[in-house]
């Protein structure tokens, strides 16, 4: 089996990755395993860049191929905001909740139907300091007018996606990892790992 470091520390993400590449003949390695180092700064503009830079960071801990990925929540309506500061929107310490709150009070005046927004996911492939694979993965949606669900976590429950007819938060897993944006890029690198086998 292939040994695969994933640089994150996000549990949620973590568990979604390990679902989608179950069934790649990979030995997930976590951060856990990797020397503590300070987290690399994220000055990419966009989700490629910021996965490459983690990727290059982390890559540089262990000779082994590693995986970094960047993601988040553009909004049209908001000229893509957050973006690349998803995590980051409304200062680190901001609860989803409050987070949504203003998302809804920068969309009051936005129709349902001109609500436009994706996620995305980009992730990065490095070894011995070379890019060996990257992707993205993207789904479409709407935000909804409010947060639904308990299902999921982040930006999820405001994630109206309409061939479901209901919010990410509202699906089973593994209805979401088929159709969103982290399944989707992970299912592509799962297809380029058995490919080098």
């Amino acid at each position: 089996m292939t040994p695969l470091l994933v640089a994150t520390t996000n549990a949620d993400k973590l568990r979604e990755i390990r679902a989608v590449l179950a069934g790649a003949a990979v030995d997930l390695r976590t951060l856990e395993a990797a020397p503590r180092v300070p987290e690399p700064e994220e000055s990419g503009l966009t989700f490629a860049e910021n996965a490459r830079i983690k990727a290059l960071y982390y890559g540089a801990l262990t000779s082994h191929l590693t995986v970094a990925e960047d993601s988040g929540l553009e909004i049209d309506a908001l000229g893509g905001e957050p973006g690349v500061r998803s995590a980051r929107f409304l200062g680190p310490g901001a609860s989803y909740p409050a987070r949504f709150a203003e998302i809804q009070r920068r969309l009051a005046e936005v129709p349902e139907h001109a609500r436009q927004a994706r996620f995305v996911c980009a992730l990065s492939v490095v070894q011995d300091g070379e890019v060996r694979f990257e992707t993205t993965g993207t789904i479409e949606g709407l935000i909804a007018a409010e947060a639904r669900g308990i299902g999921g976590f982040g930006y999820d429950p405001i994630f109206f996606y309409p061939p479901f007819g209901r919010t990410l938060a509202e699906v089973s897993a593994a209805e979401k990892l088929s159709v969103a944006h982290r399944g989707l890029a992970f299912s592509a690198l799962a297809d380029w790992l058995r490919g080098r086998v």
